[in-house]
């Protein structure tokens, strides 16, 4: 039997770099289409990079909280992060580092694809991560 899988689009911002920042995921059922998840995810004063890294892990915990099992893709308009999870490019910035380290840590032993998109494909993802940043709280749905 093949794993589900289960499409993460995932992104995150702050208002000034460093402001105030949150990340925002939805998690998708790709053979329908349907958004099965929205999480958003507060996460106080930060840089926009940390922010998209803490939207991408709230994104993965959700999706495997809804099936351990599944493999997922994660779809991102940072091609920093996206570059740095493939690891392809290294990284320098503590929190980010120690983000990744989470996500890789989250990622054990689940099948996983990364996937750079242009910012205009991100828009639901982007929307969560506005959500959060406007209630300055996290949230999921």
């Amino acid at each position: 039997m093949t794993a589900r899988e289960l499409l993460i689009e995932a992104d995150g911002g702050s208002r000034g770099n460093p402001g105030p920042a949150a990340g925002g995921a939805v998690v998708i059922d790709p053979a329908s289409g349907e958004v099965i998840a929205e999480v958003g995810v507060w996460v106080g004063t930060a840089t926009n990079n940390v922010a998209e890294y803490s939207g991408m892990l709230a994104g993965v915990r959700r999706a495997l909280e809804i099936d351990p099992d599944a493999a997922l893709t994660i779809r991102m308009d940072s091609k920093l992060v996206v570059e740095q999870m493939m690891g392809r490019w290294k990284i320098k910035h503590p929190a980010m580092a120690e983000l990744a380290a989470e996500a890789r840590q989250a990622l054990t032993g689940t099948p996983v694809r990364f996937e750079w998109v242009p910012r205009l494909q991100n828009s639901r993802a982007d929307k969560c991560a506005n959500d959060a940043m406007d209630a300055r709280a996290s949230f999921s749905r």
